[in-house]
């Protein structure tokens, strides 16, 4: 199962706020006092307190910056290659499609929607509990057609180039750019495709449908269905690192904004 940081945080806040409030309207009152009062030595600060008030204003920065205006994940696999790859850092905007309560995600700001390309983060319904990254690709009430990997969104076909077939001489896959309302970002394809290279649906109102880039190597909206709004995080928009793995050394070779 997955860590709820986001609890655990505003639960970190929650304690050692209280810690130094406590202290600060009881404990160190009386040892004011009894400093005033000449009773040999003051007490010292309990090392709880200390800590309290050393933590307390990090953890509550950290925690609304990661609430309402950005929040930092880490790519854990090739579902969105080759835009994202495995091992990317990237930023996700908190606040682009309104600013969320935290636990409970709860709208109490519109800013703005989620718009068809955007890459985005949100919980899937058949795992609340686990950050997803996919492309928006249907909005409330677009009819969405994929015929033989190519996309159709209310009829109208997203125009497809190929960049390079891999590996050179005998491909098994394709990478393309592909243009969805003007907006271009590149894809992936396997040759042959595979069964999740066809497929059709309508998007409920109040939902989106969320797929993968590498079309073929991916488990999204295609299998599991749409995303309610109410399970939207937020928008990713920028690489900031990449890092293989724990024993190798971190990259900036790819440091950039997502398409």
């Amino acid at each position: 199962m997955d860590i709820n940081f986001p609890l655990i945080l505003l639960w970190l806040v929650v304690i050692t706020g209280a810690i130094w409030l406590f202290d600060s309207l009881f404990l160190a009152h009386r040892r004011k006092q009894k400093r005033g009062e000449g009773r040999g030595q003051a007490a010292a600060e309990p090392v709880v307190v200390e800590y309290a008030k050393s933590f307390f204003p990090v953890l509550a920065i950290v925690f609304v910056l990661r609430s309402f205006l950005v929040e930092p994940f880490q790519i854990p696999s090739a579902s969105m290659w080759p835009t994202l790859e495995v091992g990317d850092f990237i930023l996700v905007n908190k606040y682009a499609y309104g600013l969320r309560l935290p636990v409970s995600r709860t709208k109490v700001v519109d800013i703005g929607e989620p718009q068809r390309g955007d890459v985005m983060v949100f919980f899937p319904p058949h795992m609340n509990d686990t950050y997803f990254i996919k492309r928006v690709i249907g909005l409330p009430g677009d009819k969405v057609r994929i015929e033989n990997n190519v996309l159709y969104i209310n009829g109208e076909r997203a125009p497809q180039e190929l960049i390079q077939a891999l590996p050179p001489g005998d491909p098994e896959q394709e990478v393309l750019w592909e243009e969805i309302y003007g907006r271009r970002h590149l894809m992936a394809k396997h040759i042959p495709a595979s069964p999740y290279s066809n497929y059709r649906g309508v998007v409920p109102e109040g939902h989106y449908l969320m797929i993968g880039d590498n079309r073929d190597n991916s488990l999204d909206g295609r299998a599991w269905g749409f995303v309610p709004e109410r399970d939207v995080v937020g928008k990713a928009f920028a690489i900031w690192m990449h890092w293989d793995k724990l024993l190798s050394l971190p990259s900036f070779s790819r440091v950039g904004s997502i398409e």
